[in-house]
């Protein structure tokens, strides 16, 4: 088949920066791209984009409207961009006969507690936990803690609603303020699994680091370890600077890439981009998560692969599909990318010194992703950041310079949001 009639259905949440930096991506190969998305099906295509409206929250029936949809033109493969249509890329491979991830290991990873479970079965270090429902009497879950711990919901992605509690006080005001994110409009719309349940781990110190890996077929090839230089000792736990190579040692990140396997493994994923967190302290690595899907935002652009200089965007699509080149190898040079954190929740009302942060050495890009005059949430009730800087040179250690040094020009221009109450339920959201 030629590369220009392959096809890729790419499913997201969202057809926001992420979505078509992919699309991007494919269509640079000659490979058409359809979309499906979980947005209201009443509307009659608003975004223009010919995407399928599916419902995320229910993947087997959304992996039947996919069949229903593209049994002529159907495509050659999948990819899943964030954590909610992984499961509806698992139940529509199978339908389509193609390789991916079972249903049942994706369901796995998509609850906390499910992949504590499987991790603890398994012999890996993992920290003590447990779940309590949000009905339950407060004191007598209070019983079973141990301090300090990190309270968190079951499905969540990044970081949103992950909070550290070092004494009673603080797991008190931690369970209030996740559970009103919870029973908040904006998470209840999305149906998540698990928005009536908490989970309690044990807290582990030490370093933290993100591992970039893709499955063949079983086989794990491991394309970037990234050091988060910043201390993410909580309360909350926003993260920002990705740099890589990692400056642990090689027996270090042998031990990472073994845990990571083995995580693998008891997941029983087979199939596709990875992107999985980990703490290394004295004991060695402690696997925190592990996701079949790639990176989020437009961190992907941090990894570039030679000899040709494509981007693992490219390098995805070129695997999903079977292409030439999924192979290659990443760059040697450094490189890496912080994710412009909130500094508070309001309203961004503009951007300054964009100029001469870009201007900044070794400095190679820099995208502002919130929109001006839109609302911005600052964690832990927050999810997206305001944007990315880029950095690119020779050793790690002038990448996280150069980051820092960017993010310190910019200015940003944040002011309060104005109490408006929800249209449906008429609450107003609770200040943050």
């Amino acid at each position: 088949m030629a590369e220009s009639s392959k096809r890729i259905l790419i499913l997201a949440s969202k057809l926001g920066y992420q979505t078509r930096s992919f699309a991007e991506a494919a269509r640079r190969l000659g490979v058409e791209v359809v979309f499906g998305t979980d947005r209201c099906h009443q509307l009659d295509d608003p975004w223009a984009d010919r995407a399928i409206p599916l419902h995320f929250e229910q993947p087997e029936q959304a992996a039947r409207d996919l069949l229903a949809r593209l049994a002529v033109d159907r495509p050659d493969a999948f990819l899943a961009l964030g954590d909610r249509p992984t499961v509806t890329a698992a139940f529509a491979a199978r339908s389509f006969g193609l390789t991916y991830n079972s249903p049942e290991s994706v369901l796995a990873c998509r609850s906390k507690l499910r992949q504590r479970e499987v991790f603890r079965d398994a012999g890996l270090s993992a920290p003590d936990f447990f779940s309590f429902a949000l009905d339950e009497p407060l004191g007598a879950v209070i019983s079973r803690v141990k301090f300090p711990c990190v309270v968190k919901p079951l499905s969540l992605a990044a970081s949103q609603g992950v909070i550290r509690a070092d004494n009673v006080a603080e797991f008190t005001a931690a369970v209030a303020r996740i559970s009103a994110l919870l029973e908040s409009p904006a998470v209840q719309v999305t149906r998540e699994p698990g928005l009536d349940r908490l989970l309690v781990e044990g807290y582990i110190p030490g370093r933290e680091v993100a591992v970039e890996g893709l499955l063949d077929r079983g086989r794990l090839r491991v394309l970037a370890i990234f050091d988060k230089p910043d201390p993410l000792e909580g309360p909350y736990f926003e993260e920002s600077i990705y740099v890589t190579p990692s400056r642990l040692s090689e027996k270090q990140q042998a031990s990472i890439v073994d845990c990571l396997g083995r995580s693998v493994r008891a997941l029983g994923l087979e199939h596709g981009p990875l992107h999985a967190e980990f703490r290394i302290n004295e004991a060695g690595p402690w696997v925190l998560e592990v996701q079949p899907r790639p990176i989020g935002g437009l961190c992907a652009r941090a990894l570039r692969f030679s000899p040709e200089k494509i981007y693992l965007e490219e390098l995805l699509v070129r695997h999903a599909l079977g292409l030439p080149g999924s192979d290659l190898s990443r760059e040697p040079e450094a490189s890496g990318v912080m994710m412009i954190p909130v500094p508070k929740s309001g309203v961004l009302e503009g951007v300054e010194g964009l100029e001469a942060a870009r201007a900044t050495p070794h400095v190679t890009d820099i995208q502002i992703t919130a929109r001006l005059h839109d609302p911005i949430v600052a964690w832990p009730e927050g999810s997206s950041y305001l944007g990315f800087i880029f950095a690119r040179t020779e050793q790690p250690e002038e990448v996280e310079t150069a980051l820092r040094a960017a993010h310190a020009r910019l200015h940003l221009q944040i002011t309060p949001r104005l109490p408006v109450s929800h249209p449906v339920t008429g609450k107003v959201p609770a200040a943050s």
